[in-house]
């Protein structure tokens, strides 16, 4: 059974890749274009309780996610979040970097934030339809 923080994020509906230990979804509320998160599927509530092999298995997941979204969108920077201020259950914010717009269906997207940190309350105004597109687009180019 999934847990709520994997639920709050609209999981299954927007999992891109599951693995053994974590779960990447595309975030519902978009950042920046290709915003992720990454969820550790374990009900554990700080990072001193991920196990160790959730640790090792992180290298294959982070590797995986930052070549979809380096093909996809050529990303500048990539920020990891761990805030856990609201859902409890580790999961990280992926925040793809952008120095120029990106575009998605002929749509360009900026990073508003570029260069300070992102604003995670604000997100990108995309329909349910560009939103389809984005998931479809980084899952046809995730690794298998």
């Amino acid at each position: 059974m999934p847990h709520e923080t994997l639920l709050k994020f609209n999981y299954p509906n927007t999992l891109l890749r599951e693995y053994t230990h974590w779960a990447v979804l595309l975030r519902p509320q978009q950042v920046t274009v290709g915003s992720l998160v990454l969820v550790c599927r374990a009900e554990v509530t700080s990072m001193a309780e991920v196990s160790t092999e959730a640790f090792a298995e992180l290298h294959t997941v982070t590797a995986d996610l930052e070549g979809t979204l380096k093909q996809v969108f050529a990303f500048d920077k990539i920020n990891y979040l761990l805030l856990m201020m609201v859902d409890r259950y580790v999961h990280f914010h992926v925040i793809p970097r952008y120095a120029t717009p990106r575009t998605l269906g002929g749509v360009e997207f900026a990073d508003r934030a570029w260069p300070k940190p992102p604003e995670i309350t604000q997100a990108l105004e995309l329909s349910e339809q560009q939103f389809t597109a984005l998931f479809q687009l980084l899952r046809t180019a995730w690794p298998t």
